[in-house]
C-alpha cells in the first residue's frame, strides 16, 4: 500500500506534467511509464490516478488503463485543484470541527441528532461524515452513530504536541537509516512553492493543513522507522482541529513555506545535521507564533 503523504504530492506531479505537456482529452496516460519517469513504484501512481478520477480528470477503461478526460486548458485554467483533499472548505463540515472542538458536541452521535443540529439532508452529512473518518477523528459505530475521537482542545497540550514533534522530527533526520526519497522530495518541493507563491491564499484549512502534515510526514518517513513515521501521524490527527482555527490566520504561511524549502536545500546538499537542527526550531517557532492563539 503506498504512504499516504505520497499520494496527494504524486497527484500533483501528474497534473503538473499534463499542464506541462498539453496534453489532450483521450490522451493514454500509462501508470508504468508515469512511474519510471517519478522514479517510483506503480503503487502511488496508481493511488494517484484515481484520485484523479474521482476530481474528474482522468476516466479509466478495463485492460487499457487511465485516459485523459478534461482539456487541459481546463486544467491549466483551474490552477492546482484540491492537492489530494476530498474537496474544498465546506460550511457544514467547519461548523462541525468548530463544535466538537469547542465541546458543543458530545463524544458520540447519531446521524438523525446531527441532521437537525446542521439542518443537512442524510446524503450530504454521510458525506461529510466519511470525509471526517477518512481523516482520523471520528468512526461509525454499529447503526447510524458516531463516535469522535480525542483531540488538544487546551493551550499547554497544544504546546506539548509541539515539543514533540521537535524532538521526534529531528531525531528522524538523523536517523542511520535516513535516505532521501528523491522523488518525494520533488513533489514537495512543488506543492509548497505552489503555496508559497499564491496557494496560501486560496486552499482550504483542510488543504492546507494536509499539505503541511504531508510535508513532515514524508520527511520523517525518510528515516526508514516506523515508530518515528506513526507517532507523528498520531499527534497529526490530535491537533488537526484546532489547526483549524489557528490557521484562520495566514499571514506566516509564506514563511513556514520557505522554511519548509530551505530544509529540503539542507538535506539535499547533505548537510543533514543543520536539517535537523533548522527542523526543530522550525517546529518550536510555529508553537511560539500559534501557541497564544489556542484558547
Amino acid at each position: 500500500m503506498p504512504r499516504p503523504s505520497l499520494v496527494p504530492q504524486v497527484t500533483a506531479l501528474i497534473l503538473d506534467q499534463i499542464r506541462d505537456r498539453r496534453l489532450t482529452p483521450g490522451q493514454h496516460l500509462p501508470s508504468q511509464a508515469l512511474a519510471d519517469g517519478f522514479r517510483l513504484s506503480r503503487a502511488p501512481v496508481t493511488a494517484a490516478l484515481k484520485e484523479l478520477e474521482r476530481q474528474g480528470v482522468v476516466r479509466s477503461e478495463p485492460n487499457r488503463g487511465y485516459f485523459l478526460a478534461d482539456e487541459a486548458e481546463a486544467i491549466a485554467r483551474s490552477g492546482r485543484p484540491s492537492l489530494g483533499a476530498p474537496e474544498a472548505e465546506d460550511e457544514v463540515y467547519l461548523r462541525i470541527a468548530e463544535d466538537r472542538l469547542a465541546g458543543r458536541l458530545p463524544d458520540r452521535v447519531s446521524e438523525a441528532e446531527m441532521m437537525r443540529l446542521y439542518a443537512v439532508a442524510r446524503p450530504r452529512l454521510a458525506k461529510i461524515l466519511y470525509r471526517i473518518a477518512e481523516e482520523g477523528w471520528a468512526e461509525r459505530l454499529p447503526g447510524n452513530g458516531w463516535e469522535f475521537s480525542p483531540m488538544l482542545t487546551s493551550r499547554e497540550a497544544y504546546e506539548h504536541s509541539y515539543q514533540f514533534r521537535a524532538a521526534v522530527e529531528s531525531e528522524a533526520l538523523r536517523a542511520p537509516t535516513f535516505r532521501i526519497d528523491a522523488a518525494a522530495f520533488a513533489a514537495a518541493r512543488a506543492e509548497q512553492s505552489f503555496i508559497l507563491e499564491g496557494g496560501h491564499r486560496t486552499l482550504s484549512r483542510a488543504e492546507l493543513f494536509r499539505a503541511n502534515a504531508a510535508f513532515h510526514e514524508m520527511l520523517v518517513g525518510c528515516s526508514g522507522n516506523d515508530f518515528f513515521l506513526e507517532a507523528l501521524k498520531r499527534v497529526n490527527r490530535l491537533r488537526r482541529l484546532i489547526e483549524y482555527r489557528v490557521t484562520l490566520d495566514r499571514s506566516r504561511l509564506p514563511l513556514q513555506s520557505r522554511e519548509h524549502l530551505m530544509i529540503l536545500d539542507l538535506l539535499t546538499s547533505g548537510q543533514r545535521e543543520a536539517a535537523a537542527v533548522y527542523l526543530r526550531q522550525h517546529v518550536l517557532g510555529a508553537s511560539a507564533i500559534k501557541a497564544p492563539r489556542v484558547g
